[in-house]
C-alpha cells in the first residue's frame, strides 16, 4: 500500500491582511513555498523554485466549481495563493510565478497555449486557455510551468531542443511547429501532448479572456468537476471528483475512490488546502460522480 503525505488541516482565514500590513511579495512567496536557498536569476534557482512551488501550492479550481469565480488581478492572486494558502489553476499559478521571477531579475514573460491533454492528434483546436512562462537565460529559452495539474513539468524545459528531457517523473519533449511549440510527456510507452504554445507573448487581455472561459463556461471541466493536484519529488497526487490517484516517481500507482468525508480529508491533508464549509455541497456531488477513463 502506498503512503500519503500527512499535514495538519487548517481552516479558512476570515479575511486578507490589509495591504499595508503585508510583507513584500517575494518575502511572503518564499515563505509560502518553504524556500530558503539562493535568490538570483540562474538556472539552478529557477529549477529549485519551480519544484518548491508545485510541492507547496496545489493546483485546484474549486472557486470555478462552486461559482465563486476566479479573479486574476495581482492583488487577488496574492491574497488567495499566499495569504490564504489556497491553490489555483494556471492563470493564477503562473501569473504569480511570473511576477516572482521578474522580481528576482529573470527575463520572463507570459505565453498562452491550447490544451491537448487526453485529445487525439486530429481533434479540433481548443481555446487558448493555458498560461505558462517563457524564461530566457543567457539567450536560451526555457519553459517554466507551475500550473498544469497532475502532468505539470516538474522542472524547466529547454525550448530550443527537441531531445527527450528526463525528469524525476515522466520524460518530456518540446517540439517546434508552424504554430509555435508542442509540449508532450511520455505516459507509459506513448507520447501524449500536453499543450501547444503560441509563438508570441500573451498580453493581459488575452489572459483575462482565457480565464473567463475556463472559470465560467459550462463546457469548461473546471465548472463541472472537483479537481486538485500536487507534485512532490516523491509522487504526484491527483484528485478528480471522487477518484484519488497517487503515482510514485518509481512508477508504482495507487488509485482509490473516496466518500465525501474522505475527499474533504484529502483536500486538507494531501492537497494542503484550508477546507471551507461552503465547499461541502460540491464535495458531496463529487463523491457520487461517475468518472470515465
Amino acid at each position: 500500500m502506498l503512503h500519503y503525505p500527512a499535514a495538519p488541516a487548517s481552516s479558512a482565514d476570515d479575511g486578507d491582511p490589509p495591504p499595508a500590513e503585508r510583507a513584500p511579495l517575494l518575502t511572503r512567496y518564499l515563505a509560502r513555498i518553504g524556500y530558503a536557498g539562493p535568490v538570483a536569476p540562474t538556472a539552478d534557482v529557477l529549477a529549485a523554485l519551480q519544484a518548491a512551488h508545485i510541492a507547496a501550492i496545489p493546483f485546484e479550481a474549486i472557486d470555478a466549481l462552486t461559482g465563486v469565480g476566479i479573479a486574476i488581478d495581482d492583488a487577488a492572486i496574492e491574497a488567495k495563493l499566499i495569504d490564504r494558502r489556497r491553490g489555483g489553476y494556471c492563470f493564477e499559478q503562473n501569473a504569480l510565478f511570473l511576477r516572482v521571477l521578474q522580481a528576482i531579475g529573470f527575463e520572463a514573460e507570459a505565453m498562452l497555449g491550447r490544451v491537448r491533454w487526453m485529445l487525439a492528434d486530429d481533434a479540433p483546436p481548443t481555446p487558448r486557455t493555458h498560461q505558462v512562462t517563457l524564461v530566457t537565460l543567457d539567450g536560451r529559452p526555457w519553459l517554466a510551468d507551475v500550473g498544469f495539474g497532475a502532468a505539470v513539468p516538474p522542472q524547466p524545459l529547454a525550448m530550443d531542443s527537441e531531445a527527450v528531457q528526463p525528469t524525476r517523473h515522466e520524460d518530456y519533449r518540446v517540439r517546434r511547429g508552424n504554430f509555435g511549440w508542442e509540449v508532450a510527456a511520455r505516459i507509459g510507452d506513448a507520447w501524449q501532448a500536453l499543450y501547444r504554445l503560441d509563438d508570441a507573448p500573451a498580453p493581459p487581455i488575452d489572459r483575462v479572456v482565457g480565464n473567463w472561459y475556463t472559470s465560467t463556461h459550462p463546457d469548461s471541466h473546471f465548472t463541472q468537476q472537483l479537481v486538485a493536484a500536487r507534485t512532490t519529488a516523491e509522487a504526484r497526487y491527483a484528485l478528480r471528483d471522487n477518484r484519488l490517484t497517487v503515482r510514485l516517481a518509481d512508477g508504482r500507482t495507487d488509485r482509490r475512490y473516496l466518500a465525501a468525508d474522505e475527499i474533504e480529508r484529502a483536500l486538507a491533508e494531501i492537497f494542503l488546502l484550508p477546507v471551507q464549509r461552503s465547499w461541502r455541497p460540491a464535495i458531496e456531488r463529487a463523491a457520487t460522480a461517475e468518472i470515465d477513463g
